[in-house]
């Protein structure tokens, strides 16, 4: 009975650790309530989404993790470029990636940072899960100039960072994320008022000449034991008469083609490339749905990411890049694959070096 009891109370003091955050409650959970995408007490996709496949079981899938093909992870350092990011100076608009799905985006001399994550592993405890590959590891907290804007997607540990967030967050001036989120973020001491959380469809000014507007994907949300509390979305960010799609994590469906009519064309569009697997496939893209998803959006330039730092599929490491590439040379896409931290500058300059195969 003792041991019983000791394991109990040693679960729950694991369970109240800051990382896990906190689901949304009051005035935060009234809101969310009221939202058209909020039933049965869980945010719903738009279109029927099922987790896993018709047919497949946990067997299935343990077996598939022990049979995990050769190449999860490259056998080399990565490559990278370490551009100082406090010295960018150039007037067109720049994104420059730090693997997976993180990146900045400094435009009309504003720095708008997206899911970042500087933990070596995505997962609530940092002894265990997928750690980031050889290389990745290039930009600290200290790297960064101040953050105008932050925006989250979801609350997946591989895009709400606890550790990388808390070591940002004297530079961060505004968040920007989706219904629910906030209430990790407050857990986290983040105060309230500098936190707007987006229902799907909703647009606002966030600092002068700059639009951004919440958009679905076709995901789920969730870091413990509840799923669906907290909303999963993409945004479209307008400024200086640029138009740019800020992808999640989603499955393809026609919501892209939809989004495409509403507020196309893009000059880029940056959409996960990577962690699909045949049992998932309501969730995350193949890589030749990632180019179909970009011709749907009416993009001059795709931009694959959600790659290239972690292992979170049983699929090769360069898989997802070598597919992409293929499928969008045969639909005459044009893509940019730049290593983490080369710039990418809109309208001048789009790096394509298959630096993947660099050993």
């Amino acid at each position: 009975m003792f041991v019983i009891l000791l394991i109990a109370c040693a679960v729950v003091i694991v369970l109240q650790q800051k990382v896990f955050g906190r689901l949304p409650f009051g005035n935060k959970l009234g809101k969310i309530r009221k939202s058209a995408n909020y039933k049965n007490g869980q945010f719903q996709n738009l279109a029927e989404t099922k987790m896993m496949v018709e047919g497949v079981s946990y067997f299935t899938l343990i077996k598939s993790i022990l049979n995990k093909p050769p190449n999860l992870e490259p056998q080399f350092t990565l490559p990278s470029v370490k551009t100082s990011l406090t010295d960018i100076q150039i007037a067109e608009p720049v994104i420059i990636w730090f693997g997976h799905s993180s990146y900045l985006i400094r435009i009309l001399e504003k720095n708008i940072l997206v899911d970042p994550i500087f933990s070596e592993r995505t997962s609530p405890f940092q002894f265990i899960g997928a750690k980031n590959y050889k290389g990745t590891d290039v930009f600290k907290a200290e790297d960064f100039p101040e953050i105008d804007v932050l925006i989250l997607t979801h609350d997946h540990y591989d895009h709400l960072d606890y550790k990388g967030l808390v070591s940002l967050r004297p530079k961060i001036k505004k968040i920007y994320t989706t219904l629910g989120v906030g209430s990790h973020l407050e857990n986290w001491r983040f105060p309230s008022e500098m936190i707007q959380e987006y229902d799907w469809w909703e647009s606002h000014e966030i600092l002068s000449g700059f639009e951004l507007t919440s958009v679905p994907s076709r995901h789920f949300s969730g870091r413990l034991f509840s799923r669906n509390k907290t909303l999963w979305s993409a945004f479209i960010l307008k400024a200086g008469g640029y138009n740019i799609f800020i992808g999640s994590d989603s499955g393809y469906g026609p919501h892209f083609k939809e989004i495409g009519r509403k507020f196309g064309p893009f000059d880029i569009a940056l959409l996960e490339n990577g962690q699909y697997n045949w049992m998932w496939p309501n969730i995350h893209m193949m890589p030749e749905e990632t180019v179909q998803a970009a011709i749907d959006l009416d993009t001059k330039v795709l931009m694959p990411v959600h790659w290239g730092k972690f292992t979170l599929s049983v699929h090769p490491w360069d898989e997802p890049i070598k597919r992409l590439s293929l499928r969008a040379k045969e639909l005459n896409v044009k893509i940019t694959t730049p290593m983490i931290g080369e710039p990418v500058i809109l309208g001048i300059s789009y790096p394509e070096k298959r630096w993947w195969e660099t050993e």
